[in-house]
């Protein structure tokens, strides 16, 4: 299996986010990379450095994804923001057009307002170079796959799939889940993409909603009392013609490793009838019970029969790091999910 890290990604490293109302040490920083990276070297796995992290390919495909004006406004809004009297170091949104806006604004803060969804998203002067480098993983890893390899895996900070069309969101900027589906449907006409992190990911719905072609597939803690909160319900099938290419299987919080892969049996049941010829798997580890952000309780033990599982399916399958915060358990989950993986 080929790996890929871009170490650029650790030039987006926001010290805090705001939680409840307070600030509070972003779980989302460079240290995750150091536990993943030593979950795969336990595995006897080792990541390799796409060649470079910005070019006009992965410019024009995340073009495909993302409106041109959110990814002007992810390059450049650092350098406005400074120029305003009195602005903080950081990009910060302080007002949202909560309830839909009516136009576009001009001004950077309204700008940032319309584009940062929640206050986990804050914008550094070297954000958008790591930025970039995380999806510059997820191409690669995807590039891979059509290049022959069975499966690869991206490991991506910042994750991406809070990130939708125009909005960032849940530590998330540009959705790389969504880029690696976007690469394999190049050649692949039906390509389907599992999510199986904590969260619903609302950002990979939202690009996919009205698709036929892409099938999405998410379980994840209910959104009624967990983030991104208004998004992940069951009753979002899609539309267009991307009605019924849509399915999300809330799990109540603390739900436990039995009902966590019950429901995935349940998931991949219903991917099945969409017969698709290539796989991205949206890779959260953050279910487990240690996650700072816990919201379900699995063990180690279940990401082992989780990567098994997926690795039955016996898809050409791109794996691309979403959430799993540090703690303990972070480096053993990866392990687990990628022993299962590579013995299935």
């Amino acid at each position: 299996m080929k790996l890929y890290y871009h170490p650029d990604q650790e030039r987006h490293a926001p010290p805090t986010f705001l939680l409840r109302g307070a600030p509070a040490p972003s779980p989302e920083g460079p240290k995750r990379a150091e536990l993943l990276s030593l979950g795969l070297a336990q595995a006897g796995l080792s990541l390799s450095a796409p060649a470079k992290a910005d070019t006009p390919r992965l410019r024009e495909r995340l073009g495909r994804i993302h409106s041109d004006r959110y990814l002007d406004f992810l390059e450049t809004i650092h350098a406005r923001w400074q120029a305003l009297p009195g602005a903080a170091e950081l990009v910060a949104p302080n007002v949202h057009p909560c309830g839909g806006g009516h136009h576009y604004p001009r001004h950077p803060v309204g700008q940032a307002g319309w584009h940062l969804h929640d206050m986990a998203c804050l914008i550094a002067a070297d954000s958008f170079r790591g930025i970039l480098a995380s999806a510059a993983s997820a191409e690669a890893a995807a590039e891979a796959v059509l290049g022959g390899e069975p499966a690869a895996y991206a490991l991506c900070r910042p994750p991406g799939h809070h990130a939708g069309p125009e909005r960032a969101g849940g530590f998330c900027f540009l959705n790389n889940s969504a880029l690696a589906a976007t690469v394999l449907r190049e050649r692949f006409a039906r390509v389907a993409i599992v999510d199986v992190d904590l969260h619903h990911g609302n950002g990979t719905q939202d690009i996919f909603y009205a698709r036929g072609d892409v099938w999405t597939g998410s379980l994840h803690a209910d959104p009624a009392d967990f983030y991104p909160f208004f998004w992940g319900g069951a009753d979002e099938t899609g539309e267009g013609e991307g009605q019924g290419a849509n399915l999300n299987l809330p799990l109540p919080l603390g739900s436990d490793g039995v009902a966590f892969l019950a429901a995935l049996e349940r998931l991949l049941a219903a991917m099945a009838e969409f017969r698709p010829q290539a796989l991205v798997v949206a890779l959260g580890l953050d279910a487990h019970k240690d996650d700072p952000l816990a919201g379900l309780r699995l063990e180690t033990e279940d990401f082992r029969a989780i990567g098994a599982r997926l690795a039955g399916l016996e898809l050409p399958t791109v794996l691309v790091q979403e959430g799993g915060y540090p703690t303990e358990s972070l480096a053993d989950n990866l392990h687990a999910l990628m022993a299962g993986f590579t013995a299935a």
